[in-house]
């Protein structure tokens, strides 16, 4: 009898639990061959894809007059001056590199280099590379305001250009401020080919580049108390600094004894041409600039000041708190002011810096400076916005110091009328006013 072998779990068609895994393994050996296929080919798709759109970029870029200005720069500096760099490192710690003196040489000896296999064939395709605009400031002008501590600050650029190796060109001419358009136009195109970087300084009048289509460079500056600059300018112009009053009296020959020895107070309130306007509105045309109308006190020369500090300064800082304007202008343009508050502490330089000091200056009377401040009410606005500039600069880049004191918060001042104040009586007691008066007028 035969037997029945339909009812044997082998050949059962019902599905056992090793079918099932059987089945199920070969259905993820599958999906393990697919699913990478599938991931790679979408890899491939976008590498396709940017290839393409980079190949068309270059293409377009070439079509346009070449690859971008940033590629030709990486390869110049790459292949080319990659073994002669000089670095300045900032205060945020980027470094930047700002003199290539490799390239100097090829372009000033072209046949002395010869081309080597696996070098750089930038020269050959572009020619000498241009002067390459540095990425911090490297034309910097100081169109330094009179009596304003410019000699204290020129003394200490002498000291830092021989120390970080930048072009200081400071101008011997002293009085002349104003200039015809063409005296501006080649004062400027002399400015603008000095080697960068640069920090030109001279007295004369803002001058406007973009104006002539030349390249606009950073203004620096510093003003002080309007009233305390015009004492310090009377009498240096009269008795000079404590370098010697004999060389000051060579130096200003024409000046007969009667206006050397003139009283400042006669001075000011019989209204002499050198105590009244235009010759006390001093310090608002430096800003203002070569305009006529600049030379006019009013509100449209102290606006236009205000807008140019607004776009053209860098830093207009006040003589009143110098070691913080030293110390803001190290922290903006490192590379040329970086040690001087070091420097301006030295006791060598304090003795080179005392002999700045004029001489045989002293204080108005009450009635003086009450007529005088009312002729250099636009000099005080003006004055007044920079300090607040100023401060607020410190504010953002987190300078802490202590202000000093507003120099026009005395009480005679605040009460001042629009017009010029009568003679006071000889009767009046002015000894305490007279106290305010001399403590509010800083004597450096």
């Amino acid at each position: 009898m035969m037997k029945n072998f339909s009812g044997s779990p082998l050949h059962s068609n019902s599905p056992t639990p090793n079918h099932v895994r059987e089945r199920n393994n070969r259905k993820y050996s599958a999906l393990s061959a697919i699913l990478p296929l599938r991931f790679s080919l979408r890899g491939y798709g976008f590498c396709m894809a940017t290839l393409f759109l980079f190949c068309f970029a270059s293409l377009f870029y070439q079509l346009n007059g070449g690859p971008p200005k940033i590629l030709l720069d990486i390869r110049q500096y790459l292949g080319v001056s990659g073994k002669s760099l000089w670095s300045v490192t900032m205060p945020s710690g980027r470094l930047f590199i700002h003199k290539d003196r490799l390239a100097r040489e090829l372009v000033s000896s072209p046949h002395v280099h010869k081309q080597r296999r696996g070098e750089s064939t930038y020269l050959d395709e572009h020619g000498p590379p241009v002067p390459r605009v540095l990425p911090f400031p490297s034309q910097v002008v100081y169109n330094r305001v009179g009596k304003c501590g410019s000699r204290t600050v020129v003394i200490l650029l002498r000291l830092l250009a021989e120390k970080h190796q930048f072009n200081l060109v400071s101008s011997d001419i002293h009085n002349k401020t104003r200039l015809t358009k063409h005296e501006q136009v080649d004062l400027m195109k002399n400015i603008s080919n000095i080697p960068q970087p640069f920090l030109y300084t001279r007295h004369v009048h803002f001058l406007n580049f973009t104006r002539f289509r030349i390249e606009q460079p950073v203004y620096i500056n510093i003003i002080r108390d309007p009233i305390n600059r015009f004492l310090s300018n009377y009498f240096f112009r009269r008795f000079g600094d404590w370098r010697g009053e004999q060389n000051h009296l060579i130096r200003t020959p024409g000046m007969k004894d009667d206006e050397r020895y003139l009283d400042i107070n006669v001075c000011i309130l019989e209204n002499y041409p050198e105590c009244s306007n235009p010759r006390v509105f001093y310090i608002i045309p430096y800003f203002c600039g070569q305009h006529p109308q600049c030379r006019e006190p009013g509100v449209w020369a102290l606006e236009r000041a205000k807008q140019n500090v607004l776009e053209n300064y860098l830093l207009v800082g006040i003589l009143e708190e110098l070691e913080d304007v030293l110390l803001m202008l190290e922290r903006l343009l490192p590379h040329y002011f970086t040690g001087v508050l070091n420097i301006y502490k030295s006791p060598d330089y304090k003795k080179m810096g005392n002999m700045t000091g004029t001489v045989r200056k002293h204080t108005p009377t009450l009635e003086a400076l009450q007529v005088l401040y009312h002729r250099m009410r636009y000099e005080y606005e003006f004055y007044n916005f920079i300090r607040d500039q100023f401060h607020l600069t410190k504010k953002k880049i987190g300078l802490k110091s202590v202000s000093q004191p507003a120099a026009y918060s005395p009480a005679f001042l605040r009460e001042l009328a629009l017009r010029t104040p009568e003679p006071l009586d000889e009767d009046e007691e002015l000894d305490t006013d007279l106290e305010d008066a001399n403590s509010w007028l800083v004597h450096p």
